[in-house]
Order: C-alpha cells, then structure tokens, then sequence
C-alpha cells in the first residue's frame, strides 16, 4: 500500500505502464522530440458501418403501373401498392399558386373561366395521355411522369435518389411514341440501369393464379377485351364505351335535371362559355359513388323458377296499392351540387340513376346492325372475342373472365354484362353467321339433311377378327386371355403421376373469377424473377432509343443464354444488344 501511494505523489516519476507516452509511440531513450502517431496500415471495413438500404439497392426493383389517370408504385414482392397518385389539374400548377387557400377553390369555379381549346377540354387535365397521338405534347407526358414518379418516392416510398431498377406494368395497345416519352422521362431523369416491360393483360392473369382468361378491361378511354393462352395474348378487340363516357352521360342526367336559372345562358357563343353546366370532380364523384345499372332480365333475381306456377298469397285488395308501396319509382336521392352557379340541391329518383351506365355501356334501345365495330357494347363485345378464338383457346376463357379497370366497381355493371353474353350463347350457339336466311336453315329440317350427302353412322365400325383368336390364345400350354389383362404398373409412371394436377380442368361453360390485379401480378412476377416481356438497358436506350429495338423474329434464343465458361461474358455481352420492345414494337 505504501508503494502505490509514494509512486502517485507530485514528486516521483510516474511508473512505465502508466505513461501515455508510451502507448502512442515507442519508447525511445536517445530522441525526445514529439513525432507523429503512426496511423494503422489494417483498413477499415466501411461497408459494415454503410447504411441497411445501400445493400438492397441493387436488389430491390420498383413496380410502376401507368394508367390513364393514375399512378402506382411499389416494391417488388409486396402485395399491394405503397400509393396511388392521381393525375390531376393541381399538378400543373407552378410554384407559388395559391388558389388552394383562395375561398373561390371551395366553388370549383377554376374549370369556368378557363380558356375553351379544343373539342375534349373538359377530361384533358385529368389523365395522363391519350391514344390519338397526332396532337399530343409527348415532352408535357414526360413531365407529367416525373412530377408523379417523384411525388410517389416522396410521400411513399421514403427512399433516397440512388438508382434503381424500375418494371412498369403498360397496356398493350400503348402507341410507340408514347411508350418512348415515358421511357425518355425515366431514363433520363431517375437513371436506372434497366427498365423491365409487363403487359397488363398478362400481369392480371398472373394475379388470378391462371394460365389462361379473358380479360374486361372497362377503363377509362375504351373497354378492351383480351383474350390471354398460355400467358400469350392472342386476340384483342375494343370499344369506346369507357368511364369517360360514363362520366359525360353523368353530366346529362344531372344537366336535365338543374333548374333554369342554374343553366347557360342561351344565345351566347362557344367563346363565351362552355358546353358543360357542371365540374367535371363534381361529375365524376357522383358517377364513382352513386350510379348503378340494372340487372339482367333473366337473371335469378329477376324471375322465378319456372317448374310450376308461382303462390298466391291471400290479401284484400284495399290493400294492395298499400302492400306494393314504396316502390323503386318513389324512391328519390337529394344530389347537393356546388360547381353550378349557385349551390343547389337536386331530387333524382333511383331508376334515374341508371340511365348513364345504360346508355354508355348498353344502348339496348339500338339494334345490333346500327353500331360500328368500335363502338360495340358490352356484351356483344365479349361474345364476339369469345366467337373468334379457337375451340381450345375458347373452353378455357370463357371459363376464366376476369372483369377488372375503374368502371368495374359500378354496381350490378359485372353480373349485367356476364349475364347478357350467357343469353347471347344460348340463343346463338358459336355461329358466326346471323340473319334471317340462317335462321330459316336452322329451322329447316330438309335444308339441314341436304348439308351432307353422307349417311349418318350410327356408331363407329370394329374391325373383326378371326373366329380362332377370339377369346384368347394358347401357349406353351398356357391359356392367356389378352383382353382381360390388368396391365402392369410402371415405377417411372407413378412418380410422375405424383406431382401432377389430377383434378380436371374446367372449361367450357361461363364463369367469372377474381384477380389481384395487375401490380400485384407484375410485383410477383418481378419477385420470382421470371422472364419479362422486355428488359431494356439505359446505356443501350440513350445511345440508340426505340430505333435500337429489334423485332422479335430477328432475335437468337441460343445466343441469349448466358455461360461461366470460357467466352461465357463474350457471347453474354453480344446477347445483351439484341433486345426488344415486345407487343409494343409490332405496332
């Protein structure tokens, strides 16, 4: 004890183990000047100290789905969207517009005074693009995707600027040019190194856990109906009865209905004011929340069984007009509206209400042969794409109809269109000649024996066999029956016969099923990494553009694979130059 407190006085030297000298440089008698601490030569592992989201960089993929008037964006192997950003007027705006806090934004009063340019003026701002590409500013689309794109990493996906492999999720019918103005955007502006391409139709499928399925897509410019075999799209027809009709058939229900003192004013030009009385939101809220469409008239709910007569229950029949009130005439909805000149509130009865999906999606008031074939509806549009597949092709969609876009939510809008292509079926068959003489040969019993010379047959014919080998042989004083013998189990067979699906398939009859959707099939499909459509490099985009794409035919499947041996990297290289777009180069 008393060494240890005589070696800490003022007065004696410090022991060496506690000199820090001695620990930040080596000890040395003859040199007392200071000298530099000498740095460690071992490095420091800077990758264990880096951030978690640097390492799945390189992994994580983005799903985009572009819509017309929407945008989706997620990760790949996430089961839904982390958000939706919808392409809207306020978009447009610049910064420093506060119209939002104005007390004129509450009215909706921005669409009146805005300048008349061009014949669809009123949907224009609230969508992406548009198919007719002649008057189109494709460097406006491509800001639009930016503004969005970068909007959706803000609000939802919290993640830092370093590039990222992006897949988008595109209709097929997309025209080239537009396909190249969002390519453009994404390449330039957020710089990823590939950009993987999926059709909609296909990722829908997918979505479903199906192979093949007929898909109703009731968008917003025109309902498509895709017929998809074996994940390969083989036919596709389509029709301009979408929700932007829905939307404007909204418009003239509510318009007839507003009083006179809220309308236009007659006698004025079309530079003055508008064709339309009301907002297109206002329109569009009520179209999304309250019309509805009639059911089929040959569905359950519309008629009974036929097997007997219905029962008559006993009533007086002071009553009756009692018993049958309220009815669905009588009832009425308060519609309140605040775009038109002054805040009114409107009564529409329920039946009123239906008018705008009968007249965009049906027109049954028109027959068949005063339609054009793009403004075909509904139902007649399915049966149609049904009629034109292959028998194969055509058991298995019918069975698989999958009904998806935004008009899709419209009540009762599902089950009236698979209910009138069922009635169309069984009045027509799979004929596709119709008309009057068809009709008199298929009522005809001499015309229908005269279709074929040859007699009909009633069964197939056997071939006979000698009268001493029925019943079987004798051999080496055997007897052996041929025709009764079990035949012999095979290993291989069984083990193969295990992992295989023995429960029939169904096809042939109408059926409709659900899907995730097309993100969620895309974001699986990404996540298993199976092969997309298309797969283009940005290296390969910014020096070459669309013009650099091959077509599909000129593509070598055996030099695309890809090998660790000698010359593997070579040939892996010269592979990666030959790429395409898919379905949207053919157009």
């Amino acid at each position: 004890m008393s060494g240890l407190g005589s070696g800490s006085g003022a007065g004696t030297t410090p022991l060496p183990h506690r000199s820090v000298a001695n620990i930040r440089s080596p000890h040395t008698s003859g040199n007392t000047n200071p000298s530099t601490p000498s740095s460690s030569s071992r490095p420091v592992p800077t990758s264990s100290f880096g951030s978690p989201s640097s390492l799945r960089a390189d992994e994580d993929i983005l799903i985009l789905e572009l819509g017309s008037r929407k945008l989706q964006i997620g990760f790949a192997g996430d089961a839904c969207p982390r958000g939706t950003v919808w392409f809207t007027p306020s978009q447009l705006r610049r910064v420093g517009d506060f119209r939002d806090w104005s007390s004129e934004s509450k009215t909706n009063v921005d669409w009146k005074t805005k300048k008349v340019t061009g014949e669809k003026w009123w949907t224009r701002d609230h969508e992406l693009w548009e198919y007719d590409v002649r008057e189109v500013d494709l460097g406006l689309i491509g800001d639009k995707v930016e503004r969005a794109l970068r909007e959706a990493l803000t609000k939802y996906m919290l993640i830092d600027s370093r590039p990222r492999r992006m897949a988008c999720v595109l209709p097929s019918s997309l025209p080239l040019p537009m396909l190249s103005a969002v390519l453009d955007s994404l390449f330039t502006r957020f710089q990823p190194p590939t950009i993987s391409l999926f059709s909609s139709p296909v990722a829908l499928t997918v979505g479903a856990g199906v192979r093949s399925a007929l898909i109703v897509d009731l968008g917003w410019r025109e309902t498509v109906v895709t017929s998809v075999y074996e994940f390969r799209e083989v036919n596709t027809k389509r029709s301009v009865r979408g929700g932007r009709l829905l939307v404007e058939q909204t418009h003239k229900l509510l318009a007839r209905h507003l009083p006179e003192n809220q309308k236009k004013k007659e006698g004025t030009t079309s530079e003055d004011t508008q064709d339309y009385d009301l907002s297109f939101e206002e329109c569009n809220d009520i179209a999304t929340r309250m019309v509805w469409c009639k059911p089929h008239l040959s569905s359950p709910k519309a008629h009974k069984s036929k097997q007997g007569l219905p029962t008559l229950h006993e009533q007086d029949e002071s009553d009756s007009t009692e018993a049958e009130s309220p009815t669905e005439a009588s009832k009425t909805a308060r519609i309140p509206l605040q775009s038109c000149r002054s805040p009114t509130t409107i009564e529409l009865p329920w039946a009123a209400l239906a008018e705008p999906s009968e007249n965009a999606f049906f027109d049954s008031q028109y027959s068949e042969s005063s339609f054009d074939d793009h403004e075909l509806p509904l139902p007649l549009l399915v049966y149609r794409s049904l009629l034109q597949l292959p028998l194969d092709v055509r058991a298995l969609c019918m069975s698989r109809i999958i009904f998806t876009g935004g008009c899709a939510s419209v009540l009762g809008l599902r089950g009236r269109i698979f209910g009138e292509v069922s009635k169309l079926i069984e009045e027509r068959g799979w004929d596709g000649v119709q008309g009057k003489g068809a009709d008199q040969m298929r009522a005809n019993p001499k015309l229908q024996g005269k279709r074929g010379s040859r007699p009909a047959v009633s069964g197939p014919t056997g071939v006979t066999s000698p009268p001493e080998a029925v019943g079987g042989q004798e051999q080496d004083g055997v007897w052996h029956d041929a025709a009764n013998t079990a035949h012999e189990a095979c290993p291989v067979e069984e083990q193969l016969a295990r992992g295989q699906d023995k429960r029939p398939r169904v096809q042939g009859k109408m059926r409709a099923i659900e899907s995730v959707g097309a993100w969620s099939g895309a974001s699986l499909i990404a996540h298993l990494k199976a092969a997309p459509i298309s797969t283009i490099e940005r290296e390969a985009w910014l020096q070459y553009g669309a013009a650099g794409a091959s077509k599909p035919s000129e593509v070598d499947q055996k030099s695309a694979r890809q090998s660790f041996g000698p010359g593997g990297l070579i040939r892996g290289s010269a592979a990666n130059n030959s790429w395409t777009l898919g379905v949207w180069g053919v157009n």
